[in-house]
């Protein structure tokens, strides 16, 4: 399945439970996936906890708050729904109320989620760690969270 992800378009997140590899889809979100990946470069996402995490549904992260109220300095998103479905590893932004609100949040999902079809900005999925996903400690918000220790963009790391 990694295949089809260049080293450019593949993000390694080390967290607390393990390693996360994310495969982006620039094809379905280009602005989704080129933001991401600035904020990546910037360290942005290096100590930020998963705050929300829902049995059965999905696992949010990206508040530099940790409580799901904030984001990045950069201007939120124009949405780019797109048809590709939530299901088990789809990583979608999250966002406020509007549907151009998205910034640094996203969510990465445990279980099939139809209601968020092309109502979210789905920009990638989990190629490889998704078991790791699931040992992340649940809560809304988590009471002792797990965090990302570091995010890289692959093509930037040293094999």
């Amino acid at each position: 399945m990694s295949e089809q992800f260049d080293a450019e378009n593949t993000l390694v997140m080390k967290t607390t439970k393990g390693d996360v590899t994310i495969g982006m889809r620039p094809d379905l979100a280009p602005n989704h996936v080129r933001h991401i990946k600035e904020l990546v470069r910037e360290g942005f996402y290096d100590g930020i906890v998963f705050h929300r995490v829902i049995d059965g549904f999905m696992a949010q992260v990206g508040c530099p708050h940790g409580t799901g109220t904030g984001g990045s300095d950069k201007p939120d998103l124009k949405a780019e729904f797109n048809e590709e479905k939530h299901v088990r590893g789809t990583c979608s932004m999250a966002r406020a109320a509007s549907p151009d609100s998205a910034n640094s949040q996203f969510f990465i999902c445990f279980d099939d989620a139809p209601f968020l079809n092309r109502q979210y900005t789905v920009w990638g999925q989990v190629i490889d760690g998704m078991e790791n996903v699931d040992k992340l400690e649940r809560g809304e918000p988590v009471r002792n969270p797990d965090k990302i220790i570091s995010m890289k963009v692959k093509a930037d790391m040293d094999e």
